[in-house]
């Protein structure tokens, strides 16, 4: 049988494990913070998405306010998916801090209702991080009937910082068919006999 702790041991101990619970506490909290940090590196750096309006807020450049770009849109579909999909214009001058709006057009070929998924790329790649999308149909899977058309809007940023000698930038989309959301929507349609319907 140990012998009974002394009220020093008590409190050293007690001290030993409140000093762990704060180690632990301080690691956790920072583990959290970089994740911030590392999402947005990894939204800027592999799909071109800024996630703030830091460029309305960026220093203009010298000679910003006089400064345009040419901003030029293109857009295509994976062969597996049956769609149109285009700009509804092909150019436009910016000026950079300012914040511009486009769209672009998507109909379905198909006979059936089918979910597609957009993937944005800037060109020239150099040109990415100054570009930032504060509205975009490439942040959610899109849903489209049979038959369907439908407009979808883009609103970008160009920021001030742009390199000079970049005149010209290209935003591209190409949009592939999403074959889990999609076998979701065809399940969804046709349940499975004995299943009861929903209440209209």
């Amino acid at each position: 049988m140990s012998a009974p702790r002394t009220p020093e041991q008590t409190q050293a101990r007690a001290s030993k494990g409140l000093g762990k619970m704060l180690v632990v506490a301080v690691l956790a909290f920072g583990f959290t913070f970089s994740l911030v940090p590392l999402y947005r590196i990894a939204c800027e750096k592999v799909f071109g998405i800024r996630l703030d309006n830091t460029a309305a807020a960026a220093t203009p450049a010298r000679g910003a306010a006089d400064r345009l770009v040419t901003v030029q849109f293109d857009g295509g579909v994976n062969s597996k998916l049956p769609w149109q999909f285009e700009p509804n214009r092909l150019t436009m001058q910016v000026r950079p801090g300012q914040q511009y709006e486009t769209s672009y057009r998507a109909h379905n070929n198909s006979d059936r209702t089918i979910v597609g998924s957009a993937v944005p790329s800037v060109a020239p790649a150099r040109a990415s991080g100054y570009f930032s999308k504060t509205e975009c149909f490439c942040f959610t899977a899109q849903t489209m009937l049979a038959g369907e058309s439908r407009d979808m809007p883009v609103r970008f940023i160009v920021d001030p910082n742009l390199p000079e000698d970049v005149k010209t930038i290209t935003l591209s989309y190409t949009f592939y068919k999403n074959d889990a959301l999609t076998a979701q929507q065809a399940a969804s349609a046709h349940p499975v006999a004995g299943t009861p319907a929903a209440a209209p």
